[in-house]
């Protein structure tokens, strides 16, 4: 159902609003009383509903959209070929969607319906070059849709923001790199200067990006961690001595027993489906914790089987269901090891003893606070029924191998840290770390976020790190911990921070408190965006702004007449080599390392670091990084072989890096997650048809969604106390720690199967409701999973309705996917 006035379906940013109200493009997702908001996606003005999906994951439905998707982005050849090149070893490039390990046996066709869409959408025919800047000023660009901006295409050259015209102007490379240069050397102070990557960067990207930032003096290195698994790191540093998981796919192969927590596998990692379905035909069990039952939990049909396609065979990837209410996910785990420790008193093999004795700290403090736990409290924090818990209590205890496997459900909470730690906790008291088929197994939700924080983009660098980069490039680095985040908004509001740099992303949109956020940055001296594609970052920036077009990972990199490889980490610690198919979207584009190596010699024009000779030959940045990175000894040796190599994790051979030298149980306290009467607990999610901030369509098949994105999912119950009914117009106001309130209006409350007390919406839209001071004091993670809001029926006369009630239509149903 269309719900905008007026009044022109032709904008690119589609219908505009009464009065124009969204013309600076703060307001998308928003609204204003009276005026229902708009989503960041296409707003064709098309009919909205919402249906049960029924179907199995992936299959024909993920054919079609793949083929819908090709169709739409004029790339039917090279699309399809891209698919025969990615993620395929020694001549291919890796996905730059989600973090998921590549196929260790060499599958071919080791690719999803999300990858390809990724690719494509980076593949475009469309261009965005000085013709187009020269017909759009950044005012109107700000109405735009969040959709018609990336639609556009690609990025051209570089651009400078010329605030007379209030339009980018082109500029010169080497002009634009003394602008940064220039720029930074009169700084008061380099701690004035804060350098954000999104997780896309290179291995070799990210090594000189830090090492630039540290020859420079400033440890302000925030990153999407920082956003997303930082509580993983700290809880897996803290308990193991490592800050990533221990398993890899060879464990996937051989375990009993998955538990996924927090995680929408159909849709944030697709190719774990393929592992699913292994799992559940070897008979594993199969468990599913996530308040939302999402469609990964049924079962499947894996694209690349063809019998299976041809025939419609599903199979199942799941055995059980669990949905505890948002944030109680630490009182479900602290139930089942209740239930674990009250099955020790009569069966010797519940706990591995020997295991606890040899290689743990703290087991009997650990075992004081699960027995204190009432039945009564841990049901009532969790959500979830005693029976339950010891359902799934009894699927562990049978399993002799367990991997334990979660997302950003977990990490976006308040209590991450101590979830994550909880999950450790679990999985010591039955020995299953450092052995096959078992283990933790935290799911990076972007290709090599996990490899820049390896290679060096941390805000909280240790000193044996430092010390080495010292040794090996010469140079002093500050060893003063810098900002993340949250920290870099904060400090930018104050004006601490005058020179943002952003890698990569969309730092506007994947950041807490939209119009917070989008002040900053306007706060500051220069903001300098490295893109391949126009995004609202680039319209939201500081007195002086910079966008510099980059290579895309699809794209070949020649340097010196030769064609340059990057290396990439995932989830799971492979490294591996990524090269590029196809020739530049523009002459002008320069790859990563030349980039950040330009706007470092023009930062430190006295540098005794040989930036050209790095850019020159990667082999060379490999080299150093080799000396300076635990884990890379003989790195272009080893990332050119077969399925390139696994970076080593001590706690996988049972040598925890701990204080101790022992993994450590940990004693959190149950958190009271109960909101007060009249509040629920809001966790936004990212759509189907979306990645990270890309909004590709307003739909989202396995939730049953069509155009629209400003709603919300609440239990019936809820609904009804509320005295809503399905489809009803709502406002939407959260509560932040320190009494503020941020509210958007008009969005559709849809009844959905999620738990009493909890809500379900998108992000971008609703990260204008997480209030910059609402993160977790344990992580510094914004509470995107956590939020305090108040959902009423929607205040004053809805100006842009353009149907009667009886017109609109109906949600078929509220169950499961």
């Amino acid at each position: 159902m269309c719900t905008h006035v007026g009044l022109d379906c032709a904008t690119p940013g589609g219908p505009l609003m009464a009065d124009d109200i969204l013309a600076s493009g703060e307001n998308f997702g928003q609204g204003m009383p009276g005026v229902p908001a708009r989503g960041r996606g296409p707003n064709t003005g098309e009919p909205f509903s919402r249906r049960d999906y029924r179907h199995p994951a992936a299959g024909w439905g993920a054919a079609l959209s793949v083929g819908k998707m090709l169709a739409k982005t004029r790339e039917p050849v090279e699309g399809t070929r891209a698919i025969f090149r990615m993620n395929h070893e020694g001549y291919g490039f890796d996905c730059p969607g989600c973090a998921w390990p590549d196929d260790r046996k060499g599958l071919r066709l080791d690719i999803c319906e999300n990858g390809i869409k990724h690719v494509t959408w980076e593949m475009t025919p469309k261009r965005v070059g000085r013709r187009f800047f020269d017909e759009h000023t950044v005012t109107e660009l700000s109405g735009w849709s969040d959709f018609a901006l990336e639609d556009q295409g690609r990025l051209t050259e570089p651009m400078v923001y010329d605030p007379e015209s209030d339009r980018y102007r082109p500029i010169s490379w080497p002009d634009a790199f003394e602008l940064v240069g220039s720029t930074l050397r009169r700084l008061s102070s380099p701690d004035q200067a804060s350098f954000y990557t999104s997780g896309r960067l290179s291995n070799e990207a990210t090594f000189l990006y830090q090492l630039w930032a540290r020859e420079f003096g400033t440890n302000n290195l925030p990153d999407c961690s920082n956003m997303c698994h930082e509580a993983s790191g700290r809880a897996l540093t803290a308990a193991l001595g490592t800050g990533k998981g221990t398993v890899d796919l060879d464990d996937w192969g051989k375990t009993d027993a998955l538990f996924l927590l927090g995680s929408n596998a159909a849709s944030n990692a697709p190719r774990m489906l393929t592992w699913l379905v292994d799992a559940y035909q070897r008979g594993a069990q199969i468990v599913h914790i996530n308040p939302l039952v999402e469609a990964a939990a049924g079962e499947t049909i894996v694209p690349h089987e063809f019998l299976a396609m041809g025939t419609f065979h599903a199979t199942r990837t799941g055995t059980l269901n669990v949905q505890p209410r948002i944030g109680g996910d630490l009182a479900l785990l602290r139930g089942v090891a209740k239930a674990v420790f009250e099955a020790a008193e009569t069966d010797p093999k519940a706990i591995d003893q020997g295991f606890v004795d040899n290689y743990t700290r703290g087991f009997e403090d650990y075992r004081r606070v699960c027995a204190e736990a009432t039945w009564a409290e841990l049901e009532l924090q969790s959500g979830v029924g005693e029976v339950r818990i010891r359902e799934l209590a009894d699927v562990y205890l049978r399993s002799r191998r367990t991997i334990i496997s979660w997302c950003l459900g977990i990490t976006q909470q308040e209590h991450g840290v101590d979830t994550v730690r909880e999950i450790v906790n679990l999985l010591l008291l039955r020995g299953n770390v450092g052995r096959e088929g078992a283990g933790p197994c935290p799911i990076r939700g972007h290709s090599n976020v996990q490899g820049n924080r390896t290679c060096g983009v941390n805000s909280h660098p240790t000193e044996r790190f430092l010390s080495r980069l010292a040794e090996v490039c010469g140079i002093d680095p500050p060893r003063e911990w810098g900002l993340e985040t949250v920290g870099t908004i904060e400090a930018m509001h104050r004006g601490d921070v005058k020179v943002f740099v952003s890698m990569g992303g969309n730092f506007a949109l994947a950041t807490p408190d939209t119009p917070g956020t989008f002040r900053a940055l306007r706060n500051c001296e220069l903001t300098v965006q490295v893109s391949t594609k126009l995004n609202r970052s680039h319209l939201v920036h500081g007195e002086k702004a910079l966008i510099l077009p980059c290579l895309g990972r699809t794209e070949k990199d020649w340097q010196r007449r030769r064609l340059q490889g990057v290396t990439v980490e995932d989830s799971m610690s492979m490294v591996h080599m990524s090269i590029g198919m196809r020739n530049p979207a523009s002459r002008q584009l320069l790859s990563e390392p030349a980039i950040i190596a330009g706007m470092a010699r023009a930062t430190l024009p006295d540098s005794a670091t040989p930036w050209q000779e790095y850019v020159d030959d990667y082999d060379r940045i490999r080299d150093t990084m080799a000396q300076v990175l635990d884990g890379f000894e003989d790195f272009n040796r080893r990332v050119r072989m077969p399925l390139g190599f696994r970076i080593h994790q001590p706690a996988r051979d049972l040598v925890f890096l701990t204080e101790s030298g022992r993994a450590e149980f940990s004693t959190a306290p149950i958190p009271n997650v109960i909101p007060e009467a009249g509040r629920l607990t809001l966790g936004t999610v990212r759509s189907h048809d979306q990645w990270n901030t890309t909004v590709y369509s307003d739909d989202d098949r396995y939730r049953g969604v069509r155009n629209l994105r400003t709603l919300v999912l609440m239990n019936r119950d809820d609904m009804r106390e509320r005295g809503l009914a399905d489809t009803d117009l709502v406002d939407i106001t959260s509560i932040a720690r320190d009494g503020s309130r941020r509210s958007v209006y008009g969005y559709r409350a849809f009844a959905y199967d999620v738990p009493r007390g909890s809500a379900i919406g998108y992000m971008p839209e609703l990260n204008v409701l997480c209030a910059l001071t609402d993160f977790s004091p344990q992580s510094g993670q914004p509470l995107a999973k956590h939020l305090v809001v108040e959902i009423t029926p929607a205040a004053g006369h809805m100006v842009n309705e353009t149907r009667h009630e009886a017109e609109r239509p109906i949600s078929h149903g509220v169950g499961g996917q």
